[in-house]
């Protein structure tokens, strides 16, 4: 069997080789090192040729240099890439929603520059899953996806907070992050999950989740980072200097937290529990280690709130000199504090109101540190396997001190726990063992999907003759109210087509099939285009002969299921079945009355509860398109690109309605007519979306102008940078 190739994604947080930076993103940092550590760890072995972890690139003055780094090797076998992906400063992730089609595209170009491409997709997060899940579809590879913190979950614990939906809405975009977590947990043919928690009551909150798609992988780390005191592994003086100049009495036993400062965290229970103990202020010390700051006040606002309480919680019970609170650390003092609080027989805090994860209790119990922690999630199944500490309630601080104190009573106690979680890890945590397991189901996975596998690497790699061999950059087009609509408009573009250079190819993408398209550019006196995208991109056709791309139809076949989809449908409100001439094998139209349908949120659910997959396209609200799940005009255009060989680059695009976005938005240079539909309006902004002045034909006119497209300046546009 020939070597693997495995293609990692991971937007969350700031991706480096040997470094880890606590507080710069808003999910745990640990995770992130889970990513890097696993793709290490996948390239050592023998299967494995190739592990390339791609994440977005960042040129930023805020953050390390390294992050601008095209390439960053693992090891042997093992690389970062970092492909930009919109703006180039460092961004939140839920800023990150409205670029993930251009890291698409990009993703799609290096992957073409490969040698061959991955034999499996492993997503982390629901960004990177969204565009793993349009690599998978694209190019057919099959997906595996962690989804390590989930958007329902975390809605569900803020929401019980007291905090209000619309400001939940604006600051962490759960609409948009829910959806895709179904529409990724349809798709993907593995989850992989940490704990048996996790996957029953976090993943079991969505429609879409499928258990026997899911797998329970415990967590890997690397040991040998971590290690309890020894002669060969003394306290890190600079961890010790960082923590002690915080204490009266720095020798006391140390109660130790490492978290982001977040509400989650639950952090202000840990204080007031060390607080309101009369016991642990006599014999121990509390240290926090909640990232690094220059400036509370220049927080994010919700990291802001966090460590503000977190001060004001120190005063209330007057825990000055009992409480450190570093400003700032070094991602390799992170072992130093563990070892340090294990040398002063501490104990290591997790209070978290949930903890899919629980990355610090291993790494706590691989130093020799006992831990106390939160009785949700990972930590039930890490202190069952280590023995070496105490689940508790977290919302009971009361109970959090009783455990604490408990912890620190008995040394002989401490000393058999610190020794539990030792063995614990190496025989439950090992990146061996993690990898191990992680093979065994990545073969099977393989083997089970072989065929559709090299039927979808057939359709890319057959030889063909090229249907547009003289074409290096392509002008396609809607033709409803885009390209057709204003006849003096129409001949002054047709005008400026004809004096361009022969190498600019044209075609059409509409929602017409391929007779009603064909009919109406002849009314209109249309030269016939190169290459057709009908049907709403469910067709393409080439040239004089309209040759049907036939790869194209085997590929969008993939879990097309029409008749069933129709019988699911028959009985919702507002929707009409087209003529029957609009009516194509690969798309089901329907005519819609917007004031009965139900959102369409609500009718993709409806299809997942039957467990059919389909890609929705709702356009002027009058009309709604049901297509495989792998075709649409954007993923048409795509799929051109990658099979003949053309940057998207190359390509300007022209619409005016909903159905055109998806081929509007990513790297392809987009043109929006005057004349546009409401539902476009939201694309303002979006780089390389041009809105022109002018409707119709003359606003793709404009829109060539604007970027000099067809031009001898475009000629050079395959060498232009990504």
């Amino acid at each position: 069997m020939k070597e693997l190739y495995v293609l990692m994604l991971s937007l969350h947080g700031l991706i480096r080789g040997n470094d880890l930076e606590l507080g710069c993103d808003a999910d745990t940092g640990g995770q992130v090192l889970y990513v890097v550590e696993l793709t290490r760890a996948l390239a050592r072995q023998r299967q494995v040729g190739k592990v390339d972890l791609l994440t977005r690139r960042i040129e930023d003055s805020t953050v390390s240099p390294d992050y601008a780094r095209p390439e960053e090797a693992l090891g042997d076998n093992a690389r970062i890439i970092r492909l930009h992906c919109g703006p180039r400063r460092y961004l939140r992730k839920e800023s990150l929603w409205p670029y993930l089609d251009q890291l698409v595209d990009r993703a799609l170009l290096f992957l073409r520059e490969q040698k061959r491409l991955p034999d499996v997709i492993h997503s982390h997060y629901a960004d990177a899953g969204y565009v793993g899940m349009q690599l998978s579809q694209l190019l057919g590879i099959p997906q595996i996806h962690t989804g390590h913190s989930l958007g329902r979950s975390k809605q569900q614990r803020l929401l019980a907070q007291g905090r209000k939906p619309q400001a939940l809405e604006r600051q962490f975009s759960f609409y948009r992050r829910i959806a895709t977590e179904e529409a990724i947990l349809q798709h993907a043919s593995l989850i992989i999950t940490s704990t048996p928690q996790e996957s029953a009551e976090q993943y079991g909150l969505y429609t879409s989740y499928q258990p026997e798609r899911a797998v329970v992988i415990p967590p890997g780390t690397d040991i040998s980072r971590f290690a309890p005191p020894s002669r060969q592994m003394p306290p890190d003086p600079e961890a010790a200097s960082l923590i002690d100049r915080f204490l009266v009495h720095p020798r006391k036993p140390l109660v130790l937290a490492i978290c982001r400062p977040e509400m989650r965290k639950n952090l202000s229970a840990l204080v007031a529990a060390f607080g309101s103990s009369p016991a642990l202020h006599e014999k121990a010390n509390l240290a926090i280690i909640a990232g690094n700051r220059e400036d509370i006040r220049k927080l994010e606002a919700a990291q802001t709130e966090v460590m503000t309480n977190l001060l004001l919680d120190i005063d209330c019970y007057d825990l000055w000199g009992k409480v450190a609170l570093p400003k700032h650390h070094k991602p390799a003092n992170i072992a130093g504090f563990y070892r340090l609080a294990a040398q002063r027989r501490g104990i290591f805090v997790n209070p978290a109101l949930t903890e899919p994860f629980g990355l610090t209790l291993i790494e706590a119990a691989a130093s020799g540190l006992p831990v106390v922690a939160t009785e949700d999630g990972g930590p039930r199944d890490i202190v069952a396997n280590c023995k070496n500490g105490v689940l508790v309630d977290p919302l009971d601080a009361h109970a959090i001190a009783g455990a604490i104190e408990y912890a620190l009573a008995d040394p002989a106690r401490w000393r058999q726990w610190a020794r539990n979680g030792i063995a614990g890890v190496k025989n439950h945590y090992t990146w061996d063992a993690h990898v191990k397991k992680y093979l065994h189901v990545l073969l099977r996975l393989l083997h089970h999907e072989r065929k559709q596998i090299r039927r979808t690497m057939a359709i890319y790699q057959r030889p063909q003759r090229h249907p547009l061999p003289l074409i290096s950059h392509m002008l396609i087009t809607d033709i409803d109210n885009t390209l057709l609509g204003d006849r003096a408009a129409l001949r002054r573009f047709l005008a400026i087509l004809r004096a361009t250079p022969p190498n600019l190819g044209f075609g059409v993408a509409t929602g017409r099939t391929l007779e009603s398209a064909l009919k109406i550019l002849k009314e209109w006196s249309v030269p016939l285009p190169d290459v057709l995208i009908t049907s709403v991109g469910s067709e393409i056709n080439y040239g004089r002969e309209l040759r049907p791309d036939i790869g194209w139809q085997n590929f969008i076949k993939y879990l097309w299921r029409r008749d069933a989809i129709q019988d699911a449908l028959r009985d919702v409100p507002g929707l009409t079945l087209q003529a029957e001439e609009n009516q194509r094998e690969f798309k089901l139209s329907y005519n819609v009355d917007p004031e009965k349908l139900p959102v369409i949120s609500r009718i993709r659910a409806l299809l997942r509860e039957k467990k059919l997959s389909a890609h929705l396209i709702y356009s002027r609200q009058s009309y709604l398109d049901i297509l495989p799940l792998r075709a649409s005009k954007g993923r048409a255009i795509r799929y051109l690109a990658y099979k003949w060989g053309l940057p998207l680059r190359a390509f300007l695009v022209a619409g005016d309605s909903g159905n055109d976005q998806e081929m509007l938005i990513g790297d392809t240079l987009g043109v929006i007519v005057a004349n546009h539909s409401p539902e476009l309006a939201m694309l303002r902004g979006n780089e390389q979306i041009y809105f022109a002045r002018a409707s119709y034909a003359d606003g793709i006119a404009e829109g060539m102008a604007h970027y000099e497209f067809g031009t001898s300046i475009m000629e050079n546009v395959n060498d232009s940078p990504i």
